[in-house]
């Protein structure tokens, strides 16, 4: 939350246990609960960008009270704006709302007046002072129920210039009776910078909060109810507090005025008196004849229709979700905007309360390549091979040595090692691997002693004992290929160790080796590229959604991925090769 909303945050929540009339069992939470959460608020400027796991967000100044933001949310290059409570109308202290210097993908807004629009602010405040200037002159009192925060302040702001410029009032007082606005005009002399120029440019005289003409009142206990007054009480409801007990109070009297000066809530006594009924329920239950002057002047700093469409028009959204509003009114704003905006590329969603949205949106995703491997521009069709790193939503391309400085990871090697049983002659097992690769080193171990062997420069081969053979070497795809190859070798050239003594008395079964060795490459195959399905004389390989199928026989290929074929035809050259039987000379 932004810094000024933090300092208010502590005040109103404080504020809502006090005057909460529940249990203690049923409270949300209590002071201590509230402390406890400040040490968890992170503050952020305006205009400030913040990222958690790749998400990207920033906020706007949005009008409406000290410290109010729209934020921005940046999800994969898809742009959110929530714009939450806003006014695109500057006030007496307040800049008006923001407008993004770019459209987002979706804004969600609010629709609180939906189709209606404010009166202009001139008009508004001059009937607001004509009402209170009127009343008071026939010694009348005047009540405002307001808000603790927001238009409790504009309208203090308002009424003390005009007592200046009136001195025929200097003699009728102004009191705001809510301990919670006077705690929140610390805040709002706190943060003078926040707000507009007219603001700051009054403070480098005066502070425009340290009213000339009005006081703080406690409580009712402190108040001289002795001829004409303006008082501001919350709550702005009037369902309980100072407000409701002086209006009823002065609610029978004609010569007195409530003046109810922003949007009033279903339910509550301030929306039950906009209709001037004869008769009202006092708090004590009993009834009283409604005879005070009514007046509603809204000076809600919720944009009305007037704002919200212009907003929209600037920013251009192609989804527009429209929350914090009664569903009629969020229906007519809804059918209204349809024809704003007629081309018929704008999306209007008017979701109810608990109702999810889904929207689905396509983003190429790009990867940038950083370090050794952005030094040489690639030629046009030129493989570039890399680590591909993605964090949050972006994605980088690095060469392994370059991980460690862009990035938090580093790079391991994984030494694989398997011991298989073999009781026969290692000699066997070197003969048999020359005739498969090229390069077969023949070393011997200087600490053991132990016959070695280094196939392909990758894979260790060793006798370790009369019985067992091992095979280490350093993890990589070709690497785990020639061991799957060594290791089917051993394998073979155990099961043949009977035959090897004399071979014209142990003649080959062509067609048993053809069963067995389809069997060995069945499973070196499921090894690599994981289940198979059998077409006819084809294996059918399905590797993330790409095809290929392998004619057994040939050893051909057919793939629209060539990666995948030239994979496939690789590894079942090199299985075929390693498990084809061998002739052994007797020995």
């Amino acid at each position: 939350m932004t810094h000024a909303t933090k300092a208010i945050y502590k005040l109103l929540l404080s504020d809502y246990v006090k005057v909460s009339k529940v249990s203690v069992e049923d409270m949300l939470f209590d002071e201590q609960d509230i402390l406890r959460s400040m040490e968890k608020i992170e503050v952020i400027d305006f205009h400030q960008t913040l990222e958690v796991n790749g998400v990207r967000f920033w906020c706007y100044t949005a009008g409406h009270v000290l410290g109010a933001a729209m934020f921005m949310v940046d999800i994969a290059g898809v742009r959110v704006l929530y714009t939450g409570d806003y006014s695109r109308e500057e006030d007496r202290h307040l800049r008006a709302a923001e407008l993004p210097q770019f459209s987002p993908d979706v804004c969600i807004i609010e629709s609180t007046y939906g189709v209606q629009n404010h009166q202009p602010r001139h008009i508004r405040e001059k009937l607001f002072t004509d009402v209170i200037h009127n009343t008071v002159s026939q010694g009348g009192r005047v009540l405002i129920p307001a808000y603790a925060l927001g238009r409790a302040q504009e309208l203090l702001l308002i009424l003390d210039e005009y007592w200046s410029s009136h001195p025929d009032l200097h003699n009728v007082p102004i009191y705001y009776a809510s301990p919670l606005a006077k705690r929140c005009m610390a805040v709002y002399q706190t943060y003078i910078n926040s707000m507009n120029e007219r603001i700051r440019n009054q403070f480098a005289n005066s502070n425009p909060f340290d009213f000339k003409h009005i006081s703080p009142l406690k409580s009712l206990d402190e108040f001289r109810d002795v001829g004409p007054a303006v008082v501001m009480a919350s709550p702005g409801g009037l369902q309980s507090g100072l407000s409701r007990q002086l209006f009823d109070k002065w609610c029978s009297d004609k010569k007195n005025a409530c003046v109810l000066p922003g949007y009033v809530v279903e339910g509550t006594l301030a929306k039950t008196i906009i209709n001037e009924p004869k008769e009202v329920t006092l708090a004590s239950g009993l009834t009283a004849p409604l005879n005070m002057q009514v007046h509603y002047i809204s000076f809600s700093a919720h944009a009305d229709y007037n704002q919200t469409s212009t907003f929209l028009k600037e920013l251009m959204p192609p989804n527009i979700i429209l929350v914090h509003g009664a569903s009629n009114e969020m229906g007519r704003l809804k059918q209204k905007l349809l024809s704003v905006f007629a081309d018929g590329n704008t999306k209007i969603i008017t979701p109810k309360n608990c109702q999810s949205v889904e929207m689905h949106f396509n983003s190429q995703k790009m990867a940038k390549a950083i370090g050794k491997l952005a030094e040489k521009t690639p030629e046009v069709g030129e493989t570039v091979s890399g680590l591909l790193v993605k964090k949050g939503f972006t994605y980088q391309m690095m060469a392994p040595e370059d991980l460690h400085i862009f990035s938090q990871l580093s790079t391991g090697n994984i030494i694989q090692r398997i011991t298989i049983p073999y009781s026969g002659a290692f000699a066997v097992i070197k003969h048999r691997l020359k005739q498969i690769y090229e390069s077969v080193e023949s070393l011997t171990d200087e600490e053991s002693g132990v016959p070695t062997l280094k196939v392909h420069d990758q894979v260790t081969v060793k006798q370790e004992s009369e019985n067992h053979i091992s095979l280490h070497w350093m993890a990589d795809p070709i690497s785990d290929m020639v061991s799957d190859s060594v290791v089917a070798l051993v394998l073979n050239a155990s099961r043949d160790l009977p035959k090897v003594v004399d071979e014209a008395e142990h003649e080959t079964n062509d067609e048993e080796e053809a069963k067995k060795s389809d069997k060995i490459i069945h499973a070196l195959l499921i090894s690599l590229f994981g289940d198979l399905k059998c077409e006819e004389d084809k294996l059918l390989i399905n590797v993330d959604g790409n095809v290929a199928r392998l004619d057994k026989q040939s050893g051909e290929v057919e793939s629209e991925n060539e990666g995948l074929k030239e994979r496939v035809r690789t590894a079942f050259r090199r299985i075929k090769s390693a498990v084809r039987p061998i002739p052994l000379q007797a020995s």
